[in-house]
C-alpha cells in the first residue's frame, strides 16, 4: 500500500540543524552557494556569523571546514552529494578521513529522485565514495523523523560522518519518532520467508513489496539499514540464518554501496541466496522522479519480485 508523504528529508535536515544551532554554539555551517536547496538557508539566517557561504569551490569548502574543526568548531558541510563527494573527495580524504576531524557532511540531492535537473547533479555513487573514507559513518535515513535523529547522531559522531539527504517528499515510515542509532538496524517489520533489507527511499518500496508478498502468503521481514557504515552485521547475519534469503534495495548504483556491505557481512559468515535492487552499470537521465524510479526498476514491484525469485530458487535447491 502507499504511504503518506512528509517533508523531503532535505526539509528535514534544515529544521534540525537549525536546532542544532541553537543547542550547540560550536556548530557552524559551510554551503557551496545551494542554501536555498539544501536547507541551510535556515541556519544562515539565524547565525549569520557562523554561516559561510563557499561559492562553487567544493574543495576550498572542504579544507576551510578542516580548518574550522581543528580550532575546535562542528562544522557541517552541505551542497548536492553529487558536487560534494565528486568535487572534493581529496580534501575529504587527506585534509579530513586521514587527519580524522569530526566533520559533517550532508549532501543533499541523492539518488536519481532528484528528477529533471539530470545526470550532471545526480549522486549515483555518493554512498560507494563514502562510505570507502576510513573513521566515516555513513547515514541514508529514510523519512524526515529519521533524518533529524541521523542528523543529531552525525553531530555526536566522534569523527567524520555523511549523511545523504534527498529533493522530494518522502513516504513517512516513523510516526511515532524513530529510534535510530549508528551501526544499529531497525527491524521495522517480522518475517520469516525473506529479508527486505533498504534504505533511503527505498525503505517504504520494500514495506510495500512486504505488503504485495503477504497477499501471497509470503512473510517478509524489513531491516531498515539507514546505518550503512557502521553497519549491523549481527543484526544481518541473523536475517541471513533466520529467513534464508535477503533482498537489497538502494537508490544507487549497485557498486559498492548498501548491497555490497550486506554481501560482504552475509558471505563471511551466513551465506544465503540474495538479490540487489539498484542502478546497474549506468547513469539515468532527466525525468520526473516517479518515472525515473520506475524505468530503472526502484520499486516495490522490483523488490517483490526479486524476492519471488529468491524464493523459488530456493525451493529448487
Amino acid at each position: 500500500m502507499s504511504r503518506p508523504l512528509g517533508p523531503a528529508t532535505r526539509e528535514a535536515y534544515g529544521q534540525e540543524l537549525l536546532a542544532l544551532g541553537r543547542e550547540r554554539p560550536e556548530i557552524v555551517v559551510l554551503d557551496g552557494d545551494l542554501s536555498k536547496s539544501t536547507m541551510t538557508k535556515h541556519f544562515a539566517e539565524a547565525f549569520p556569523e557562523r554561516f559561510f557561504n563557499a561559492g562553487i569551490a567544493e574543495a576550498d569548502m572542504v579544507g576551510l571546514a578542516a580548518g574550522l574543526a581543528r580550532w575546535g568548531k562542528l562544522p557541517f558541510v552541505s551542497s548536492f552529494a553529487a558536487f560534494l563527494m565528486s568535487k572534493a573527495f581529496d580534501q575529504m580524504r587527506i585534509s579530513v578521513a586521514y587527519a580524522g576531524l569530526p566533520v559533517k557532511f550532508v549532501g543533499s540531492h541523492g539518488g536519481i529522485s532528484l528528477g529533471e535537473d539530470g545526470v550532471s547533479q545526480m549522486s549515483v555513487e555518493d554512498v560507494a565514495l563514502a562510505r570507502a573514507l576510513p573513521g566515516f559513518a555513513v547515514f541514508v535515513p529514510a523519512d524526515a523523523e529519521e533524518t533529524r535523529r541521523a542528523v543529531r547522531a552525525a553531530a555526536d559522531w566522534p569523527g567524520p560522518a555523511f549523511v545523504r539527504v534527498g529533493r522530494p517528499k518522502a513516504p513517512v515510515v516513523y510516526e511515532g519518532g524513530c529510534p535510530f542509532q549508528p551501526g544499529r538496524a531497525l527491524r521495522i517489520r517480522e518475517g520469516r520467508d525473506v529479508t527486505l533489507a533498504a534504505n533511503g527511499l527505498m525503505l517504504a518500496a520494500a514495506l510495500d513489496a512486504a505488503d504485495r508478498l503477504a497477499s501471497e502468503g509470503v512473510s517478509a521481514r524489513v531491516l531498515d539499514l539507514c546505518s550503512v557504515k557502521p553497519l549491523d552485521e549481527d543484526e544481518v547475519v541473523r536475517a541471513a540464518r533466520e529467513t534464508g534469503a535477503i533482498v537489497v534495495a538502494e537508490e544507487h548504483l549497485l557498486a559498492g554501496g548498501l548491497g555490497s556491505a550486506v554481501a560482504m557481512a552475509v558471505a563471511a559468515e551466513e551465506p544465503v541466496p540474495m538479490a540487489f535492487v539498484g542502478l546497474a552499470d549506468t547513469f539515468a537521465e532527466s525525468g520526473r522522479p516517479e518515472e525515473l524510479m520506475q524505468k530503472y526498476g526502484l520499486t516495490a514491484e522490483r523488490i517483490a519480485a526479486e524476492a519471488r525469485r529468491l524464493l523459488r530458487r530456493r525451493a529448487r535447491a
